[in-house]
């Protein structure tokens, strides 16, 4: 199942999770502010992964982030207007 970490005070996380469910895409939301486990989750991929190498050098999150099942990653937000399909993940 695709799972998105996000924010609920993020306005791309808010506007991604609104899309994946007029899409009716099955996904799992983890609100990486609600535990300290969700926030370790994100981090370990943030701090491992070189998707969000640019995301740190400007000094940014990185969500929200997408976790395919695949285990492929992306914080890319286009492939919402696809129809649900990623390109490029």
């Amino acid at each position: 199942m695709l799972k998105i970490y996000g924010a609920p005070i993020c306005k791309n996380c808010v506007e991604s999770k609104q899309k994946l469910d007029e899409l009716g895409l099955e996904y799992e939301y983890i609100d990486i502010t609600a535990s300290t486990a969700n926030l370790k989750a994100f981090l370990a991929l943030r701090d491992t992964l070189p998707q969000y190498e640019s995301v740190k050098a400007e000094g940014r999150i990185g969500i929200p982030t997408f976790v395919w099942d695949d285990g492929s990653v992306t914080l890319d937000t286009g492939w919402l207007e696809n129809g649900g399909f990623c390109t490029d993940c």
